[in-house]
């Protein structure tokens, strides 16, 4: 077979064609290039740049080369030939992938406006950079090529070719997934981890066999894209020491992977790696979700005089969200800018940036950090219908990939069950943590909260016309407490994020079980287990969408911090040595978790009804407090218990009969009759102590003809019929 034989290079004196020699001694031709696609798409003869600025009357693009401070070539470009609208673009014929590029924007007569900033000695990472240089060591400060030049991040143009070797995302049900909430390097950085490559993409497919045997479905990334973790200004009081933004939630470009999560994360190998990590997630069957923040930028968080990093030095006035009269950045994000999500341009960026996570990087769905700035309008508005948020809902690209909402910003919008765009979205569900906690920890008039909770939430999600998966439930997340912690102290103790311990919520319906914080006592050590029992319990025997913070089954603990975003220690790093000191806790969680996948009854597509059907006539759920059948929740709405009919599932499966005692003292409760020809056994009692505290399929207690159970203060007990 012969190959075509490619089309001659154009002339150098051919229409707009420029030679061009860079400091390499490489001869180049730049042609007018084309706008379409914005950053930069390989062609027949080179690379094509082209970037968006409504407002710049110059730009120019900046080569280097690796290892060099100083550019290799400065190309300014004619809005003559180089201008297509508001889209800057040109073509370079000779260059191949792995070549460093930046944008140096201007305007010849800078506006009397403060909405427009441009700094035309900064050279600006490209916004569609799907890698980015200068930050490839974790906490190693990146040079500066000029002092007005700020921190030397280039972007970096990485080819789209690799290897899947036929993999495919596994694309579980949304009713089906089990969310285990990660960071990337927190979960494999402590020398217990014992991997080859800790605190990198590579030290998590290490961990495929522990989330496996766990039983997760779907490992949810803290923010993966490039970010400096060396920005916080604090210091730790404790040490001495500086923080770190460990967390990330300051991207500087929405398309490019931390490099520092790289094992080796130069000349683009981090965009290679992230992908071998998402093959052989779904290799195994695992899939992978990333927590996006669409929300600002690091550029908010910018000192005084700092230079631009991106958007801010490019087209100010479009990117963020302004005050129209000072220019100053309106803050919904409480970051100290927001992005302007429903302006056409930004739109177009956000779809953009999804669309490349999914189609070239094969991700299988997303966590929207503040997604309720994604709602608001140009100047800050709530809109009822945001153009961002329908275009993400209804583009064919992502059709497949989950999209779940924090439904609320820090300017106090907070939307959960009233999302827009709400049928392709599922959200954050605060008021399920919030009235889990404050069941556990006794607070009277909170079972009738807790039973809507465990039903789905029919309350929040009913009306907007999606499904009890739509409702993803969690107890705890990167944001508050540990498990551990959450049975362990009432008070936060952020002290060594060196705020004077302001930062952080103030009210997190904990309970420390008589003692705050460490204790040798074995009273306040069994009721704090016991506590954290009850608390996965409830949380997989929900209706909805489970989700796990990483390390929760272990006994994880951060001190009391609730507030962990810049420790950068053994305060936020997982001890894997847990996993042997703390085995009855994993194998409860990993028991509980099969025992809901073994069960759809507990996974239910629909909303519960309460009213009879099926083939036995019987009502799919029916409340119990301490009189069978009565509606009444025990004492002061503090005493539950939920009966659910197998056969009303979407496969027949057995009765299930979940009592939650949120009191201090022992309820003797009235049992229902289980299905004709079965009887009750005892699957779970967080009372009895390990192992008895969960039965393995086939060895449950069997309750014979008993009528009666008495259930143990503050615990939670699950039955089944068989």
């Amino acid at each position: 077979m012969t190959r075509p034989t490619p089309p001659p290079l154009p002339s150098p004196g051919a229409a707009g064609a420029r030679p061009l020699r860079d400091a390499l001694g490489r001869d180049l031709i730049a042609l007018g290039g084309h706008p379409l696609h914005l950053g930069v798409s390989q062609t027949r003869h080179g690379l094509n740049f082209a970037v968006f600025s409504r407002y710049a009357t110059a730009m120019t693009l900046v080569l280097f080369a690796r290892r060099r401070a100083e550019p290799v070539l400065e190309l300014p470009l004619d809005p003559a030939c180089n201008r297509t609208g508001q889209v800057w673009h040109v073509e370079l014929t000779g260059l191949d992938p792995g070549t460093r590029y930046g944008w140096r924007a201007a305007r010849e007569h800078q506006p009397p406006s403060p909405l427009h900033r441009f700094e035309p000695a900064t050279v600006l990472v490209d916004p569609y950079a799907t890698a980015l240089t200068g930050g490839s060591r974790w906490g190693v400060v990146a040079p500066r090529a000029a002092a007005d030049d700020g921190p030397r991040r280039r972007s970096l143009f990485v080819g789209v070719d690799f290897d899947w070797d036929g993999t495919r995302p596994p694309r579980i049900p949304l009713a089906d997934k089990v969310i285990y909430e990660l960071h990337v390097r927190g979960f494999t950085c402590h020398r217990s981890a014992a991997v080859a490559h800790p605190g990198t993409f590579n030290g998590l497919i290490e961990k495929i066999p522990y989330l496996q045997a766990l039983g997760v479905t779907t490992v949810e990334l803290l923010p993966v894209y490039e970010f400096d973790e060396l920005e916080n200004r604090h210091i730790d009081p404790t040490s001495g020491q500086r923080l770190r933004n460990f967390w990330g939630y300051n991207p500087i470009c929405f398309f490019a992977p931390n490099s520092a999560y790289a094992s080796f994360g130069f000349d683009g190998a981090q965009v290679t790696e992230f992908r071998t990590m998402v093959r052989e997630f779904h290799r195994a069957g695992l899939e992978v979700m990333l927590d996006v923040v669409f929300n600002h930028t690091a550029e908010g968080a910018l000192p005084p005089g700092e230079p631009a990093l991106s958007l801010r030095g490019l087209d100010n006035a479009t990117y963020y969200i302004l005050d129209p009269l000072t220019g100053a950045y309106r803050d919904y994000s409480g970051c100290g800018n927001t992005l302007n999500c429903n302006h056409p341009v930004v739109r177009n960026l956000i779809l953009d940036a999804l669309r490349y996570w999914v189609a070239e990087m094969h991700v299988d769905g997303f966590r929207f950090d503040l997604a309720a700035v994604l709602g608001r309008g140009r100047d800050g508005e709530v809109l009822v219908n945001p153009p961002v948020l329908e275009r993400i809902a209804y583009d064919p690209l992502l059709a497949d990939a989950t999209l779940i909402a924090e439904a609320w910003d820090a300017a106090g919008l907070y939307q959960v069950g009233r999302f827009p765009a709400w049928k392709r979205w599922a959200e954050w569900n605060g008021p399920f943590r919030d009235d889990v906690r404050r069941f556990l920890r006794g607070e009277p008039g909170f079972a009738a909260a807790l039973a809507s909770r465990l039903t789905g939430s029919s309350d929040l999600f009913q009306p907007s016309g999606r499904s009890p998966a739509h409702s993803i439930n969690f107890v705890t997340c990167h944001d508050g407490f540990t498990l551990a912690d959450l049975v362990a102290y009432d008070h936060k103790h952020n002290a060594a994020n060196g705020e004077d311990n302001r930062d952080g919520a103030d009210d997190n319906f904990s309970w420390n079980c008589g003692v705050e914080g460490p204790t040798d006592d074995p009273a306040v050590n069994e009721l704090r287990a016991r506590q954290a029992r009850n608390a996965l319990t409830l949380l997989f025997c929900a209706q909805g969408t489970p989700m796990l913070l990483a390390g929760d089954e272990l006994g994880r603990t951060q001190r009391g911090n609730n507030n962990a975003y810049c420790q950068d220690n053994e305060i936020s790093w997982l001890d894997w040595s847990l996993l042997e000191r703390n085995q009855d806790l994993f194998r409860f969680a990993q028991a509980l978790i099969a025992f809901r996948a073994a069960h759809p009854v507990l996974r239910h597509r629909r909303f519960l009804t309460g009213q009879p059907g099926g083939p036995l006539g019987r009502s799919d759920v029916a409340w119990h407090g301490l009189r069978l059948g009565a509606p009444d929740f025990g004492p002061d709405g503090r005493v539950l218990a939920m009966h659910l009919a197998g056969e009303h599932a979407v496969t027949p499966d057995c009765d299930l009969y979940l009592i939650a005692n949120g009191w201090h003292e022992h309820a003797h409760f009235a049992l229902p009759a289980p299905p004709p020809g079965t009887r009750w056994v005892r699957v779970i009692d967080t009372a009895s102590a390990p192992p008895q505290d969960i039965a393995a399929p086939g060895a449950e207690a069997d309750l014979g003809e008993a009528r009666e159970l008495r259930v143990h203060a503050r615990s939670c007990v699950l039955l089944r019929s068989r």
